[in-house]
């Protein structure tokens, strides 16, 4: 570190008498405290930088809210997984022609208080899915209901649920979650 003594920097301490260590001492901690800032300020422009797309995960941007679209098809998968669950269905349409649909719904956690488990879907289970479609026509969606082949309803806007499985099912039990 270069100090200044009578206009000419000096890089020796030993030219200090001992009421000058503490203009030294004290210039040093400027100094360091200089760098925490420094540091701290790039830290949080990261920060910044960074978050910006993992709030962006969580939009709403691609689906036509406010519409909803109910069929009747035939489960092909149920994927129970974080951060997402997604059910995979055939619809028949009016021509013959079958459509492979694929709809999102919460996290397991947010979903298993309201009746969804790891078994609520099998393949070849006949349902009807109400859901909110992508903007861009595809066949894909957000799971706004279901209606299992027993009759139950499971409803994922808050409020609008049907009871819970009075047998258990669902409910916070590790089966529930999928192996790792």
């Amino acid at each position: 570190m270069f100090l200044r003594k009578d206009g000419i920097e000096v890089a020796n301490f030993r030219e200090y008498d001992s009421s000058s260590w503490g203009k030294v001492i004290f210039m040093m901690e400027a100094v360091a405290m200089r760098n925490r800032l420094i540091t701290t300020v790039a830290m949080a422009a990261v920060f910044l930088i960074v978050s910006g797309p993992l709030f962006a995960h969580h939009g709403n941007a691609v689906f036509d809210v406010g519409k909803t679209v109910t069929m009747k098809g035939t489960v092909t998968e149920w994927f129970w997984a974080n951060p997402h669950c997604f059910l995979s269905f055939d619809v028949k349409e009016d021509n013959g022609q079958v459509v492979r649909w694929i709809v999102e719904t919460q996290a397991p956690p947010n979903i298993v208080p309201i009746g969804f488990s790891k078994q609520s879907f099998k393949p070849g289970d006949e349902v009807t899915v109400t859901l909110e479609p992508v903007k861009n026509g595809r066949p894909l969606g957000r799971l706004l209901q279901v209606v299992l082949p027993d009759g139950k309803t499971l409803d994922t806007v808050a409020g609008r649920n049907a009871e819970p499985y009075p047998d258990g099912a669902g409910g916070s039990k590790s089966e529930n979650y999928p192996k790792q």
